[in-house]
Parts: structure tokens; sequence; C-alpha cells
């Protein structure tokens, strides 16, 4: 069986995209995208566990019975969270208090429940993972995106706190745009993020709509054709 690698990374980072297509996982996404680090940081695990648990259920994809599957499914996924959050205490223990209890309802998360169920139990191994990884990658763009736009609009600067995730390095890496900013607090809290994905939701489906419009514009019109290739219609 013959695997659409290209299909399978514009579902993940278009088409089909976790959180603006499919509306999977929004509560951490509005939860924890009041700034870059924080959406990074939670992107980062969404997508380790999403290609680890893939790559883990194709595996034993012909070992698991139809009648345990999804239990089954459940704790392949809870172990890899487990993991990535004791990383987390271990080398980004601040950022790990931050996202508090959105690390562990990862294990619920529907878009990684949904991709093992759907696709990894079907398809060979290097699919699985590809389609884990783009997926996983749609959404912790979405996430960023969203993360950075709450932070500009709440605070007036990007990249603030990265240090919690990249070390005291990235101390440096913020970025003032706006100087005596007052702030909009409307941004950065909840409604804020309701707002802002449905902003982000409303602008894909006018790029879909005008790709669409183009896409129609410039196939052939049946009186274009060749005259060997018209269909003729006789009463």
């Amino acid at each position: 069986m013959s695997v659409d690698y290209r299909k399978i990374t514009l579902d993940g980072l278009w088409h089909n995209n976790p959180a603006l297509v499919q509306l999977l996982g929004l509560c951490p996404l509005l939860a924890v995208t009041a700034s870059v680090v924080n959406a990074l940081g939670l992107g980062l695990a969404s997508t380790i566990v999403l290609v680890c648990s893939n790559l883990t259920v194709s595996i034993f994809r012909k070992l698991v019975p139809e009648t345990v599957r999804l239990p089954i499914f459940v704790m392949i996924i809870a172990s890899f969270v487990t993991a990535i959050e004791l990383l987390m205490q271990a080398f980004t223990y601040e950022l790990y208090l931050i996202l508090g209890i959105f690390i562990p309802l990862i294990v619920t998360n529907c878009a990684i429940m949904g991709r093992a169920d759907a696709f990894a139990v079907k398809n060979p191994v290097r699919a699985s993972v590809v389609d884990g990884l783009m997926m996983g990658i749609g959404f912790s763009v979405v996430l960023v995106l969203l993360g950075g736009m709450r932070e500009l609009l709440g605070t007036g600067a990007l990249f603030a706190n990265m240090h919690l995730l990249f070390g005291e390095a990235a101390r440096s890496w913020q970025l003032v745009i706006f100087d005596d900013y007052r702030g909009f607090l409307f941004a950065i809290l909840p409604p804020g993020a309701f707002v802002g994905l449905g902003l982000m939701i409303a602008l894909k489906n006018v790029i879909d709509a005008r790709l669409e419009e183009k896409r129609k514009a410039s196939a052939p019109k049946p009186e274009d054709a060749p005259p060997s290739k018209r269909v003729r219609v006789t009463g």
C-alpha cells in the first residue's frame, strides 16, 4: 500500500489541523497560550507524545485485540505523558509548575487518541510517525501563534521568560515591541483566547475560500478542451 506523505503533511499542517479544523485539544490550547513560552512548552510536549504514541501503536497494531484497543491506547499515551512530565520536572521545573495540570491532561487530548485510533492503528510505522509529527507541528504552530498574539497585545512584548524552556542564555531573547505599553488585560484572559482562536479560524477559512476560487478559475473549462476530447451529447 503506497502512502501519500505529501497529503499527510498538508493534512497535519493545514487541511486537517487539529486545532483549526478538527477543533481538538482546545482546553489546554486556550488555557496556556497567554505567552509564547507556555505555548511552545505545551506544543513540544504534545508533539513528542503524538509521535511516540503513533510509533508504538503502529508497531503493535496487529497484536492488540479489538476489544481492548482503546484502553491499551490510553495506557500507551499515559506512559509517554508520564515520561514527559518527569523530564519537565527535572529540566524545566518552573515551566512545569506554570503549565500545571495541563501536562497530565495530554493523556485525554482527543487529538492524540484520535490519531492513534484513526491512523496509526491502520498504517505502517513510518507513515504513522510522519502523521504524528505533522499533526504535532500543526498543533504547536497554532499554539505559538495564538500565544504570540496574546502576549504581544497583552504586554507589548514577545518571548518573555524563554529561559524557562531554553535555560539562562535565553533571558535576553525578550523583545519589547511597544515601550511604555499599558497592557491589554483582555488579551491574556480566557476570553481573549477564544477571540484569538476564532480570528485564526476565520482567517484560515478566508484563505481556503480564496484558494478554492483560484483553483476553479484556473481549471480548464469544457469548451476549452480539444475537439477530440469534448463529449458530444445527442438526443
